[in-house]
């Protein structure tokens, strides 16, 4: 492709302001005939198809990535150990775990793209075109700079295009813009690739397409917004620990048996065995099972979460961005209480304004004027002799009509261009001026409406119209605050509209401009753009109006900056990159194909109540991921350590490979069952906090440490013991104690606090602790202990249990 950079980018800007037969010349191109065929290919060779390439890496590349970071080095590192040792069976099986852990994530991220397909997808497929004097119809990617389109009434714009002399249109801007109201456009105007025309049947010259148009723009941020999700660096920080402990103690390890002369063999054996223990193997998938699971509640709930890790973002959020148009509102136009000026009465205003209405149209504002009638089947009485549809010039409809023998004439449109047709004296022009202008400040749309019979026109009144709420956005909004979140409404229209629907949502109603608030954004720099606005403003603002989709892009990322964790909904095109670049994006019901791929919670129908179970659901979720790294970090801290801590003081193994194979797999069996257990909800955002979670560790694993080693000093030293006996031993103490430590890591107080652990992992643990015994009693694959030995191993366990419980409450009373 054609390179389509900031030159063109510059040049295209340029027409914005250009005159029609400015933009004509510039582009070489004829109103009436287009352009020919040579031009084409001629700019075609320039500039490209009308497509909007992504810029990505190579697909090996983006595999080879997931091959790199803590989880998998020690993976390798095993693998390289393995080797070493010549245990290829082991090597292996390490492998295959490597390869399955790597595709697995490339094949999520693949599934991520998707954000930016939908996008390009939004370009209209085809366009109808005039080349060569003769109008055609061809794929909208054939679309070249120059090239004159007509474009009908419900179609996409096919790429960025200036309206040719006496043209005029009605665009749907809401894609881009947040706009709720259609924008007329005439001669000269702009009109943007992937809004929707309205009104009218325009004709237009391309001036930009591809990269170079505004739509491309929103692709581009889309592309940019790249955020690294809380879980993801919580994992990354837990695999780093975990790996910094199974290095330093592998290195001391291995220093000691070659001062003592051990063989080389094992001594690599050892460390192999040692690292594959240090490994937080089932740490991703357990997690990630466990929010999975929460996702499929959600589902049920008519919510599909589509980027798992963001569900701990949700359980953290901190700051609710909420787009206004489609998301606290209803998207839609609705007729608020007339107002009288010489009408007979309300029926008779609203009436006369559904009588210049195309019934069979889609014009939001007849549609809201259509809604205000009981019953608009009482139109059929009438006869339209004429209807002469809304003319952007003239800035009303207006339609002749008969009943009964009656004839009049009737119109709206612009107030003060209604006081214009009925030439109106001075009282009704105070009238009329003074109800706009308030209606103005309180963020309605007004419409005047008059009547013409026996040759003399009459002011009949006023029609408010605005965008009204969602039934249950003020009670959303009213139980999101009770969860401590901060909600913000961020909105394409006037400040005065959103000030009003604030009110009526139960917001504060200070909201401030956007463009007052960042300035310019095109011609700087993110840094610049971010400097501009300090934190103490973002604080104090309710919301933002007059956004464009870099400012909703921006005010997210100035959230971030205060390390605040944010959340945005949306539903159109143009809220995509905010979606994409907020810590949770949430696509609403009504939600573009573009909107609901880059969300992170698509909702399936209409209402906002889900959100809030979704973040109950995310904070339980979170509970559960919480304690589970902990149980985690605790026990790979009581092997590791143990461990190391006999061979340097014993020179002897306390466990045997068999033994850390059986403990592996007895732990990964209940450990799942994390994911169904009961836990508490909490009331206020919660996000990881690794200061508490390896202060809990290391009072726990110290404490299991310690336990162990007595264990393993008293049977040694003072029962004499053989080594098979003593393994044994310590193999069921590390089962039985490592088990009972969920117990303790699953809440903050007492092990028996409610709510108690759910029946899933209570026989899940339970279970697998009868089953670890009967190795032990029975001697499978193990030296044989008999009951009387077991039973005092599960008493000297539970005398520990009690208490680490009581360390572990005095350890977070003291870190509140």
């Amino acid at each position: 492709m054609a390179d389509t950079g900031s030159a063109d980018t510059k040049q295209s800007a340029r027409f914005e302001d250009a005159e029609v037969d400015e933009t004509l010349s510039e582009l070489s191109t004829d109103p009436d005939n287009g352009l020919s065929d040579d031009q084409v290919t001629e700019k075609r060779k320039k500039h490209g198809l009308n497509k909007i390439e992504s810029r990505d890496k190579h697909p090996l590349l983006k595999l080879l990535a997931n091959f790199w970071g803590p989880i998998p080095w020690m993976l390798e590192i095993a693998i390289v150990l393995a080797a070493l040792a010549r245990h290829w069976e082991d090597l292996t099986v390490i492998a295959i775990m490597l390869l399955i852990n790597g595709g697995v994530s490339f094949w999520h991220e693949r599934k991520a793209e998707s954000a930016i397909k939908a996008l390009k997808e939004r370009l209209a497929p085809e366009a109808t075109v005039i080349r060569n004097g003769e109008k055609k119809t061809i794929r909208a990617a054939r679309l070249v700079p120059g090239d004159i389109v007509e474009i009908d009434m419900g179609d996409i714009v096919p790429a960025d295009a200036k309206l040719l002399h006496d043209q005029h249109a009605s665009v749907d801007e809401s894609s881009l813009t947040g706009e709720s109201l259609p924008v007329d456009k005439s001669a000269g105007d702009i009109i943007y690739s992937g809004t929707t025309v309205k009104r009218g049947h325009p004709r237009a010259v391309i001036t930009a397409i591809g990269r170079q148009t505004k739509f491309a723009r929103t692709v581009e941020l889309v592309e940019s917004a790249q955020q690294e999700s809380h879980f993801q660096k919580a994992v990354l920080r837990i695999g780093y620990f975990l790996i910094g402990i199974t290095i330093t103690l592998d290195a001391v390890i291995g220093v000691v048996g070659w001062v003592r002369g051990d063989p080389l063999i094992d001594v690599l054996m050892f460390l192999l065995v040692l690292t594959i223990a240090g490994i937080p193997q089932a740490l991703p998938a357990v997690l990630s099972v466990t929010m999975a699971i929460g996702a499929n509640r959600l589902a049920r709930r008519k919510a599909i979460v589509s980027r798992l890790a963001a569900m701990d973002e949700m359980a953290g959020l901190e700051v609710l961005c909420a787009d206004k148009t489609g998301t606290l509102t209803q998207n839609r136009l609705k007729l608020q209480d007339p107002i009288l000026i010489n009408a007979e009465d309300k029926h008779d205003l609203v009436l006369a304004a559904a009588l210049t209405v195309r019934r069979d149209g889609d014009d939001p504002i007849d549609q809201a004027v259509i809604g205000g009638l009981e019953d608009s089947g009482e139109l059929d009485k009438y006869e339209i002799r004429q209807l002469r549809p809304f003319d952007p010039t003239r800035k009303r409809a207006e339609a002749d009509v008969s009943t009964n023998g009656r004839s009049f004439t009737v119109a709206k449109g612009a107030p003060q261009a209604i006081l214009k047709l009925v030439d109106a004296d001075d009282e009704v022009n105070r009238q009329v001026t003074e109800k706009v202008d308030q209606l103005g400040k309180d963020g309605f749309r007004a419409l005047g409406v008059a009547r013409k019979e026996n040759g003399n026109w009459s002011y009949l009144g006023i029609l408010p119209l605005l965008d009204p709420p969602r039934e249950d956005a003020a009670e959303v909004i009213r139980e999101t605050k009770e969860h401590g979140i901060d909600i913000r409404m961020v909105t394409g229209d006037h400040t005065a509209i959103g000030r009003q629907v604030a009110q009526q949502v139960g917001l504060e109603t200070n909201l401030k401009s956007a463009d007052e608030l960042f300035g310019d954004v095109e011609h700087r720099n993110d840094e610049d753009i971010l400097a501009h606005v300090s934190d103490e403003q973002m604080q104090k603002l309710s919301g933002f109006a007059e956004v464009t989709p870099e400012h909703k892009f921006y005010i997210i990322k100035k959230f971030q900056e205060g390390n605040r964790i944010v959340a945005m909904t949306g539903d159109g095109v143009n809220d995509a990159p905010a979606l994409k670049q907020a810590d949770f994006g949430i696509a609403v019901a009504s939600a573009t194909d573009a909107a609901r791929s880059a969300a992170d919670l698509v909702l399936t129908e209409s209402g906002l109540g889900v959100i809030t179970r979704a973040i109950e659901e995310a904070r339980r979720i979170f509970e559960r991921m919480t304690g589970y790294a902990t149980f985690r970090i605790t026990e790979t801290m009581r092997v590791l350590l143990f461990i190391s801590a006999s061979i340097l003081a014993f020179e002897f193994y306390p466990v045997t490979p068999i033994m850390i194979v059986l403990l592996a797999i007895l732990n990964d069996i209940p450990i799942m069952t994390i994911a169904y257990d009961n836990v508490p909800t909490a009331k206020h955002p919660v996000r990881w906090n690794m200061r508490r979670v390896l202060t809990i560790t290391t009072v726990l694993g110290v404490g299991g440490v310690i336990s162990s080693f007595l264990l393993l000093w008293y049977t040694r030293n003072y029962l004499g013991l053989d080594n098979g006996t003593i393994q044994t031993l310590v193999f069921l103490k590390l089962l039985v104690a490592g088990h009972m430590t969920i117990f303790l890591t699953r809440n903050e107080g007492w092990m028996w606090d409610r709510p108690w652990p759910s029946p899933a992992l209570f026989f899940a643990l339970e279970g697998t602790q009868i089953l670890g015994t009967l190795f032990a009693v029975y001697g499978w694959l193990i030296t044989p202990i008999g009951w009387g030995s077991a039973l005092l191993i599960w008493a000297y366990a539970i005398v520990w249990l009690l208490l680490l419980n009581v360390l572990k409450v005095v350890a977070y009373r003291w870190m509140r």
